[in-house]
């Protein structure tokens, strides 16, 4: 669908906005961590533009965090950006984005994922539109975390209409699924493309929302699960269920695969994967125990707050 010509859009608000975003992420995760320890890596790229990747290894808290700010440009965009928009294949472009990953060390805590982008061409028909969206990759599956995660999704969506959490839950449900696995890599959240029938007020205004709300579907989690007890039998779950992770963003993630077609900047994309992870033939899970119960009940399309 075409922009709207009312409002124009605005990519310097776009990148202020996201390196605001990085810097209060940032700070909010070092707190947690009882420090600043994000190795910041200022890079640029060849091509055009460049980028900051912020990354914390080997933490109390997290195993690994990678915040990455990222706004590029190009003479074509790659097969990743134009799948669904054809008609823009080898236009000029820019494409700006903060995506980050976060891989906390006890198995309790879920990974997490966020990424809010825009993207513009310079096409003879000019085009652009905004993605992004969060989703949740528990190990150990609680309802209460489940719940707080969708609710909080749900109200960055609410000031822009009833149908518009469901639209992009079910979304994200389809989007992070392992097709030759037949299972989702998580929970799931929120996942939005292509997004400019609004104008670009209100379109950017839903990326602020869905951007502004991860610490709030995040950081309670976090405090409710960093200290949980945990022994050998979860971290070889942890790392086992980590390999779905690595399935997926090597095999179908478009931000992945978009970094690698555009010639970005290998170490800031691959930063999502996690520092250490395993593969195991034939594991099943042992009937009735909670790795069973992660499998049955959480790993699947499920409507978190049909009891609100």
């Amino acid at each position: 669908m075409s922009a709207r010509s009312d409002d124009r859009p605005d990519a310097d608000a776009v990148v202020t906005y996201l390196r605001t975003l990085q810097d209060r992420i940032t700070t909010a995760l070092a707190k947690l961590e009882g420090g600043d320890r994000f190795r910041r890596d200022v890079w640029q790229r060849p091509e055009g533009g460049g980028g900051e990747s912020r990354v914390l290894s080997k933490g109390r808290i997290f195993e690994q965090a990678g915040i990455n700010f990222s706004d590029v440009h190009g003479q074509a965009l790659p097969p990743s950006a134009t799948a669904r928009r054809p008609q823009l294949a080898g236009q000029p472009f820019r494409a700006m984005g903060l995506s980050l990953v976060i891989h906390p060390a006890n198995p309790y805590v879920p990974t997490s994922h966020a990424n809010v982008r825009f993207f513009s061409t310079d096409a003879a028909d000019p085009d652009w539109w905004f993605g992004g969206g969060f989703d949740l990759t528990p190990y150990y599956g609680f309802t209460e975390d489940a719940q707080h995660w969708h609710r909080t999704a749900r109200a960055a969506c609410a000031p822009f209409g009833d149908d518009v959490y469901p639209r992009y839950k079910r979304w994200c449900d389809e989007y992070f699924y392992l097709k030759h696995r037949n299972e989702p890599r998580g929970i799931g959240g929120l996942f939005f493309d292509d997004l400019n029938e609004w104008g670009f007020a209100r379109s950017f205004a839903f990326l602020r929302s869905v951007g502004d709300s991860f610490l709030d579907a995040y950081l309670p989690i976090i405090e409710r699960r960093k200290t949980q007890p945990y022994g050998e039998r979860e971290r070889q779950f942890q790392l086992y269920r980590r390999g779905r992770y690595v399935e997926f963003n090597l095999v179908y993630d478009r931000g992945t695969l978009f970094g690698l077609q555009s010639a970005g900047r290998t170490e800031s994309i691959l930063m999502s994967l996690p520092p250490l992870v395993r593969w195991e033939y034939g594991w099943t899970a042992e009937a009735g125990s909670a790795e069973e119960k992660l499998m049955r009940e959480f790993l699947c399309a499920r409507d978190w707050l049909s009891s609100d």
